[in-house]
């Protein structure tokens, strides 16, 4: 068993849950003393797993020191605040302890992953992630959940393996840590893409043509920006596109209903809180433009966002692009 610290309490709080089940020590770190409070008096987080019991023997933290004599420390933090955090702790952690980020999404201004922030900010340390198909609201109820271990460390991803999946809980390795971080950040454009046209009243057809092609999409981004592309064909990228795209529990999808109902995207996501999505779409494009990559859905997306374009229009420019085989890449 391992002591593992997991920063933030959002779905920081269903993996406490589901390794505390499983017999691991785990402490729960968030930076807000009333959100501890909160599930300390009421034994759940009322407002991310209502129901969900949050056992007395996970530690619950505000303090920064709760990392030095972990094993595993978890990053569960939205992907503008893993810096911040990196920067605040890195005083606390041990060289031996294995830093893990379940974030998705790119740090914005530079452009970088995740693993990448970690790794200037934590130098000594080994870094993974853990990425898939996987919403708090479901791991929390310990649903059968099949994710993915990466690492540029092969050892490293072995012992995460070994040590964190259960027989709720299966973990599968694959060395390409570009292309799994890729996978799991951008199709959450494409999630709120979904949304949108759920919102809008159009139909399966139309949410099944922008999973396709978003696919299409991630993988000529993913693949030009370093990852491989037989990657975005596993959990990490069209098995964390399903369930995003298709389920009333992730953020980008709720944000993308009520922005094809007619809210403004900014105001949409001010209402449902952390939506990855948004802010990636914008990093996304500009990255693709940088690698002359073709990103169609997620151009629109932009237009739709930040500069006032209507969906209905979006809609219409995505039907009129002039007609292409299937199979060309670009």
């Amino acid at each position: 068993m391992a002591k593992i610290t997991i920063l933030g309490c959002g779905f920081g709080t269903a993996l406490a849950i589901m390794w505390d089940k499983y017999g691991h020590n785990v402490t729960a770190w968030s930076k807000y003393q009333e959100e501890i409070d909160a599930i300390m008096n009421d034994g759940e987080h009322k407002r991310l797993l209502p129901g969900v019991i949050v056992p007395p023997t996970i530690r619950l933290t505000t303090d920064m020191n709760c990392v030095s004599d972990c094993d595993i420390l978890v990053f569960a933090i939205p992907s503008k605040f893993v810096r911040e955090v990196a920067q605040k702790v890195k005083s606390y952690v041990k060289k031996d302890t294995i830093v893990v980020n379940v974030g998705k999404g790119f740090e914005e201004n530079t452009d970088k992953r995740l693993s990448q922030v970690l790794k200037e900010e934590l130098p000594d340390n080994r870094i993974a992630v853990l990425t898939g198909p996987s919403h708090a609201e479901e791991i929390g109820r310990n649903v059968p959940t099949t994710i993915v271990v990466s690492s540029e460390d092969e050892d490293c991803m072995m012992y995460l393996q070994e040590t964190l999946q259960n027989d709720r809980f299966r973990i599968y390795r694959n060395s390409d840590l570009v292309g799994c971080e890729l996978g799991g950040a951008l199709k959450n454009p494409i999630a709120l893409c979904c949304g949108i046209v759920e919102g809008m009243g159009l139909g399966d057809n139309t949410i099944a043509a922008l999973m396709t092609r978003g696919l299409a999409e991630i993988t000529r981004l993913g693949v030009a920006m370093g990852g491989k592309r037989e990657t975005f064909d596993g959990l990490s990228g069209v098995g964390d596109l399903i369930v995003t795209c298709t389920s009333s529990h992730s953020r980008n999808h709720r944000a993308g209903l009520l922005i094809g109902q007619g809210i403004p995207a900014a105001q949409a996501v001010k209402q449902v809180g952390t939506v990855e999505g948004y802010q990636c779409a914008k990093i996304a494009y500009a990255i693709a433009r940088e690698h002359n990559v073709q990103v169609p859905i997620i151009e629109q997306l932009c237009e739709v966002c930040y500069n006032g374009q209507s969906p209905l229009e979006a809609v219409s420019k995505l039907m009129g692009r002039p007609s292409k085989a299937e199979e060309e890449i670009f």
